[in-house]
């Protein structure tokens, strides 16, 4: 199977400041060895960043920007995307299209709304997908910690059946790129 890597929302204003998401730099430290696996492999990396206008995350902002611990090639590719799900409204599907990948691997922020949304689209296009059970994050909330959802997130999206390709929880450390 051909692979990608997608990178979600890693960004410099939800991951800086005095409250910061959930194993914050360790989270960024797997994306990059992952990022490096990938690259390795001649797998694509693509960083997507969510953008929403008069915010800390308009396009372009210093808050828009990657998170400065993010090791970013010239060869990775960045996409834009005003939703939770990287496919809507974005070239997204005709990138994976174009580069004949059959299998995603996903990491990123935040556990519960981009990510959760990506890996069930992503299944629902035909897509098997990894999620690196410890390369996403959230920040904790009232009702949970960021442990806590990203916890259900790993268990919950594994049972996700319906659309056909398996969804699949797998640490930083056993994700291979190779077909």
């Amino acid at each position: 199977m051909k692979s990608a890597l997608l990178i979600i929302d890693v960004q410099h204003d939800l991951f800086e400041g005095a409250r910061r998401p959930f194993e914050a730099d360790a989270v960024v430290e797997r994306i990059n060895a992952l990022a490096a696996k990938a690259r390795s492999a001649g797998a694509p990396v693509v960083f997507i960043q969510h953008e929403e206008p008069a915010s800390p995350l308009e396009y372009n902002s210093p808050g828009w920007q990657l998170q400065a611990g993010l090791q970013v090639k010239g060869s990775d590719t960045k996409l834009r995307k005003k939703t939770s799900d990287s496919f809507l409204r974005t070239e997204l599907q005709d990138l994976l299209i174009s580069w004949n990948i059959d299998r995603l691997v996903i990491c990123g922020y935040a556990s519960e709304f981009c990510v959760d949304t990506t890996v069930r689209r992503a299944a629902a296009l035909g897509y098997p997908v990894i999620l690196v059970s410890d390369a996403h994050t959230t920040h904790d909330k009232p009702h949970a910690t960021g442990l806590q959802i990203r916890t259900h997130e790993n268990a919950t999206l594994q049972n996700v059946d319906s659309f056909g390709p398996k969804i699949t929880a797998v640490a930083t450390a056993e994700v291979s790129f190779s077909a």
